[in-house]
């Protein structure tokens, strides 16, 4: 037996349709202004997964008939509140930054590749080749260390006569034994 495609329902349900996604939209844009420009910024992990999620609530808001939109609308409202407080006590307390937001870690250390630190973070040359060209650097010798960012961008810095103690920038990156030469 096939399935007819469902392809119009009616005009009483496009309106309500259109009118959810009004809302949603509103909602959505004083979200971001009341938690601030990181809900839409490059995204490490825990803000990646709140805005999927906050999109996924959305979306069943203004599409599905068995889930109301205030009840949809109070999910998301709390999300947001969630991320607003995680994302305060992370600036106020160590501790909890240690548990909510992934390390920097350095993938390649004056051109050699960290093999220990690519396999740990599934990284691949393939995946540093692009990063380095991107960079405008050609070869891995030219570049003192590759860093694996919080949000998943590489960061390149480029071969300089700067010792890893002198970096401040690389201050919370963990950095092997033995490496800091």
């Amino acid at each position: 037996m096939t399935e007819t495609p469902n392809i119009w329902s009616n005009w009483e349900r496009v309106v309500e349709i259109s009118a959810n996604a009004l809302l949603f939209y509103i909602l959505i844009i004083v979200m971001v202004r009341v938690v601030g420009k990181r809900t839409t910024s490059e995204f490490n992990n825990f803000d990646w997964i709140i805005n999927v999620a906050v999109g996924s609530l959305a979306a069943s808001g203004i599409l599905l008939r068995n889930v109301a939109s205030v009840d949809a609308i109070a999910a998301i409202v709390v999300l947001a509140a969630c991320q607003f407080v995680t994302t305060k006590l992370v600036m106020r307390s160590d501790d909890v930054a240690d548990v909510v937001k992934a390390e920097p870690t350095l993938l390649t250390h004056k051109g050699e590749y960290l093999r220990d630190a690519m396999a740990r973070t599934r990284i691949s040359e393939e995946e540093i080749k692009t990063a380095l060209r991107a960079a405008g650097i050609t070869a891995n010798s030219d570049a003192n260390w590759v860093v694996l960012e919080t949000n998943g961008t590489m960061s390149v810095i480029p071969r300089q006569d700067v010792q890893w103690g002198d970096a401040d920038a690389l201050s919370d990156v963990n950095c092997p034994d033995g490496l800091e030469g």
